[in-house]
């Protein structure tokens, strides 16, 4: 299958390299606004998405750019009746992200939202045992994440733009674990937000904990800040407890699980990001297209992961707790 790119950047850099690494796909062509770096990305280099996908003939199109320029991106894909993968965060707000979905599904375009932390193995191997029944009914869980990159007078040297966002952590980071929430123990009938800016050289919020129930009853707590590195450090960015009637599992930062004190899963993924789970990702996104399976965050199943991100800052704004769609 042969692909594009739009947005060459820190991110974009690492789906690439996934990209590479599969050899059902062929990365023919990248859009840039330094066309310099979309030519070093891919055979044939665009200063446009529009030049792109106008004289390409792509299977795909991955989008990769900040999120204000996803709606368009994916207008302009739907337009061209091109299959859509685009990096989260899905949208500036929620009145765009359901204008994109609304836009592929008038085209008669897929469209998948590239959202790859319930793809890393070790949360794939404890949705496993969780439900063949290894710690009996579920009853609780609560995920810990960690990243020193947010302090001093220029944090996130990898993606500056950070600095600038109105909304941060919960937007950029905490969205992944409220959609392996969702993953592991099904939708969410509400969310409550804490958060605040630690660091005066940002916009956003870089401190958060958040507390989550399920339609279920299953409840949860995600809590994050990037002021620290776990210890010991590792690609799971974080470490997770997920328990039950009759047992709990035990997710290291190293990806390793235990029960009980006893370690059960080793972690031996060296490759790619975090887990390969960009890799795992993007398989999916193709695979999906060959068979035509629906995707597990496909556009409009998305949404429910976006609109419990946008209700946890109604929660913010409103000192309460805010019902996420389900």
């Amino acid at each position: 299958m042969k692909g594009g790119i739009v947005g060459c950047g820190f991110f974009g850099q690492i789906q690439l390299e996934a990209w590479r690494r599969m050899p059902d796909v062929e990365m023919v062509a990248a859009a840039d606004l330094d066309i310099e770096r979309a030519r070093r990305s891919a055979p044939r280099g665009y200063a446009s998405a529009e030049e792109m996908l106008g004289r390409e003939e792509l299977d795909f199109v991955d989008i990769a750019t900040r999120p204000e320029w996803h709606l368009p991106l994916v207008k302009l894909a739907a337009a061209h009746k091109i299959p859509v993968i685009c990096q989260k965060p899905m949208a500036l707000n929620w009145g765009d992200a359901v204008a994109m979905v609304e836009a592929a599904e008038a085209a008669g375009v897929r469209f998948m939202v590239h959202e790859n932390w319930r793809w890393q193995p070790w949360y794939r191997e404890i949705q496993i045992r969780i439900e063949r029944g290894d710690i009996g009914e579920p009853v609780g869980y609560w995920f810990r994440t960690r990243k020193r990159d947010g302090d001093g007078p220029t944090p996130y040297a990898n993606q500056p733009y950070f600095r600038q966002m109105p909304r941060l952590l919960i937007y950029e980071t905490l969205v992944h674990h409220i959609d392996t929430a969702r993953f592991l123990f099904g939708e969410l009938e509400t969310i409550y937000a804490q958060a605040r800016r630690i660091n005066p050289a940002i916009t956003g919020e870089d401190q958060a904990v958040l507390t989550l129930t399920h339609v279920g009853g299953v409840a949860g707590v995600i809590d994050g800040h990037r002021f620290a590195d776990p210890q010991p450090d590792g690609p799971a960015m974080g470490d997770a407890g997920f328990e039950g009637r009759e047992g709990a599992l035990y997710l290291s930062a190293t990806g390793d699980i235990f029960q009980e004190e006893r370690r059960i899963w080793t972690n031996t993924v060296a490759a790619g990001y975090r887990g390969d789970s960009v890799r795992a990702t993007q398989q999916h996104f193709v695979d999906g297209l060959k068979s035509g399976r629906v995707f597990e965050s496909e556009g409009r199943e998305y949404l429910k992961t976006f609109g419990a991100v946008e209700a946890a800052y109604r929660s913010l704004a409103e000192a309460r707790s805010a019902a996420c769609p389900h």
